[in-house]
């Protein structure tokens, strides 16, 4: 694409919003880029600095200027605090806190796609990381989503890092997660076995339902609690993974019809409201909301790659999980 390129706007397309009109001018560059030109101000109509949002009414001259391309990804050291459940010379263990990515990713600024990350955070901390993920993973060998808190192993050096990958695939792994999910699970435990893929008409979500194209997934729950609130019934379950796969337990949990409270991608309700026959009076609270999402690493249990010990290691429910968690169950 040229640095500089009008599109004059044909009396037909007068109603259409601008970022759409010019997402299918624009060959070849995505809707994804020509919202970041958008929020760069690199796109003018008629002279000045328009939004995605605006109504075109024909007759207009669209004027994009320069290359739609996002701010380079790169890890850099900060000093950002961390929690450090066990260290020594091959491996860490840290506990994540929910809002923290694990490395640099999505975003249309600087700050949004490479500040505040764990990998930041471990370049900061520690003179050696394993180079086996790259320039931008040093030291990761597994993740953990953004919203979801809990314990992740970091390698400190190549060997150490090749060793873990193998116990990864291996399945020698134990990790065991805290989730608190919307709606009464019918067995006290229970294996879920469905294949998990991308989501072919929403991109950013996984999913059960694809025939084929999928690769294996096993989740094994158990109850912890049941919950009946005022807010209605939850349950709060540990789940034990054998494998990795992305969005595991919050696509395996929702496939089920119990979506992890929190998770607004994948069918929870961004605030949880009061029945109406529940309000008895003004002072009660109506609504209950989490801006993460209530899923915790907890656990984990290995070997270690250089000694053969085994490692088991905890992380308990971080404070905003367990206010959350009283809450509800004082909401009687």
């Amino acid at each position: 694409m040229p640095e500089n390129a009008t599109y004059p706007v044909l009396p037909e397309a007068a109603g259409q919003r601008l970022d759409a009109w010019l997402s299918a001018q624009m060959e070849g560059v995505s809707r994804s880029r020509v919202q970041l030109l958008l929020s760069q101000g690199s796109v003018v109509v008629n002279g000045k600095a328009a939004k995605p949002s605006l109504k075109l009414r024909g007759g207009e001259m669209v004027e994009v200027q320069g290359e739609p391309a996002p701010p380079p990804l790169r890890a850099m050291a900060e000093e950002i605090p961390l929690d450090i459940v066990y260290e020594d010379d091959d491996l860490s263990v840290v506990n994540k806190p929910a809002g923290m990515m694990v490395h640099a990713g999505s975003g249309a600024t600087d700050a949004a796609r490479n500040r505040g990350t764990l990998v930041n955070a471990l370049l900061h901390h520690y003179r050696q990381l394993s180079s086996t993920g790259g320039a931008l993973r040093p030291g990761i060998v597994h993740r953990l989503d953004k919203l979801t808190s809990g314990l992740i192993i970091i390698a400190r050096n190549d060997a150490a890092h090749l060793k873990l990958a193998e116990m990864f695939s291996r399945r020698q792994m134990r990790k065991t997660y805290i989730a608190l999910v919307h709606g009464a699970v019918k067995q006290d435990a229970g294996t879920i076995n469905a294949a998990i893929s991308r989501d072919t008409i929403r991109r950013t979500r996984m999913t059960t339902r694809r025939v084929t194209g999928g690769r294996m997934a096993i989740s094994h729950y158990e109850v912890v609690r049941r919950i009946d609130s005022r807010f209605g019934k939850f349950t709060l379950v540990r789940v034990r993974i054998e494998t990795g796969r992305t969005h595991q337990i919050r696509v395996h949990m929702a496939s089920i019809g119990h979506p992890v409270v929190g998770d607004t991608l994948y069918g929870a309700p961004a605030q949880i409201v009061l029945p109406q026959k529940s309000k008895r009076v003004a002072e009660d609270a109506e609504s209950m909301s989490l801006a993460r999402n209530f899923l915790h690493a907890a656990e984990l249990a290995f070997a270690h790659p250089r000694t053969g010990r085994l490692l088991e290691l905890s992380a308990p429910l971080p404070d905003e999980l367990e206010m959350f968690l009283s809450g509800l169950i004082a909401a009687k």
